[in-house]
């Protein structure tokens, strides 16, 4: 719709194709129904791709305060919440009726729901392409892809886009569920399933964060325990640089040095282990580790050796577990990977040997971090597309 309303605006003849019945629906359904439409800390920084430097180019061009000016002008009341994110105060659906209304404006022709049975190059002497569906044939000077990942399949996600990139000979990155949560072996979790519902702020990393070619990441985002294994934001930022078989690292008192605290507390306190530990951490969480890791919390805390202390204090600070997996694409919020950014042009979002075909959004091997950076490229990667199309 963003590309679509900026190349009508522009004077172009466009039509909109939509398989879907409802429209917008992952607009609809974002930020649990209020939309987080962009983030305004907004970086090439907050994205992952083969080629890091691509997204700079259509961010620089169209950016967060640009899209809240858009916000602003159909007076749609919001907020910022955590850490940059902004929402609807009301409802995501005022986002999608403000980019209908930008359609409008540009008059975009609509197609919905048809399903695209094809997409061929025109005849050598006309160019362009021959649109066919089950609503008619379309010829058309230009084609944009902008159908997303694989992620929530029940909205109508599909590998659409990856089919028609492969069709016309371009190269993809193999794609993978991003911002999704983590799942452990089911015995070695049995300790953890009674905390379902736990939640509580951590630090959590993964891979190398070191050295010139680091793949590692580190956030302080908030955990959530769930029955099959963690979730949460602080799991889905780390899921997306999380490598299959690859542990993560917890450190569920970020703001405590807990060897420490525990050896001065044995000089002084009379209470049994567990009943320190649940000062600082959810009682049942304590129960569930100390068990899970054969401590005993009914001992008290002075009558334990400093070894002990130690040993029970990093695991606190370095809880180390390895994942079998994640919720895959049924959860994913995004889909990591897509058409390689080498086959685009990151001015025009074309594909460099198919003049007249171009890709934007989730398609694109460009993934934003949790916290409308997804949101922000589909803004801007639409606009860059729009431009020139």
């Amino acid at each position: 719709m963003m590309c679509a309303a900026e190349a009508g605006k522009r004077g172009r003849r466009v039509v909109l194709i939509d398989h879907a019945d409802k429209l917008a629906e992952k607009i609809r359904i974002s930020g649990g129904g209020r939309c987080n439409f962009t983030n305004v800390n907004t970086a090439p920084a907050n994205f992952l791709s083969q080629n890091p430097h691509f997204c700079k180019s259509a961010l620089s061009r169209f950016t967060p305060q640009d899209f809240l000016a858009l916000v602003k002008k159909y007076r749609i009341a919001h907020h910022e919440k955590h850490k940059g994110q902004l929402f609807c105060d009301n409802s995501a659906d005022d986002i999608i009726n403000m980019l209908k209304a930008e359609c409008a404006a540009g008059n975009v022709h609509w197609r919905m729901p048809a399903k695209v049975d094809s997409i061929e190059p025109g005849a050598p002497d006309d160019g362009g392409f021959i649109v066919s569906t089950d609503t008619g044939v379309v010829h058309v000077h230009s084609v944009v892809i902008a159908t997303g990942g694989l992620s929530i399949p029940k909205i109508g996600a599909t590998d659409f886009g990856y089919r028609i990139a492969k069709q016309f000979g371009l190269q993809l990155v193999e794609t993978r569920p991003a911002l999704v949560p983590l799942t452990f072996d089911a015995q070695e979790w049995a300790p953890f399933v009674p905390l379902a519902g736990i939640s509580l702020e951590v630090d959590v990393a993964t891979g190398s964060l070191k050295g010139r070619n680091a793949d590692g990441a580190r956030f302080r985002e908030d955990l959530l325990f769930t029955h099959r294994g963690l979730s949460g934001p602080a799991i889905l930022q780390i899921s997306s640089f999380w490598q299959a078989g690859n542990p993560i690292t917890i450190n569920l008192l970020p703001e405590m040095d807990v060897v420490q605290a525990l050896i001065e507390a044995k000089q002084s306190s009379k209470k049994q282990l567990g009943n320190v530990l649940s000062q600082w951490l959810p009682a049942r969480l304590v129960d569930g580790l100390l068990l899970a890791h054969s401590f005993n919390g009914d001992v008290r805390l002075a009558d334990m050796q400093d070894a002990q202390l130690r040993k029970l204090g990093q695991l606190l600070n370095q809880w180390t577990i390895t994942p079998n997996g994640s919720e895959g694409y049924r959860k994913a919020e995004v889909t990591r990977g897509g058409v390689d950014t080498r086959e685009l042009s990151q001015q025009t979002m074309m594909a460099n040997k198919v003049p007249g075909l171009y890709f934007i959004g989730e398609t694109v091997d460009v993934t934003g971090w949790l916290g409308g950076y997804n949101f922000q490229w589909a803004w801007a990667s639409g606009v860059a597309a729009g431009q020139v199309v």
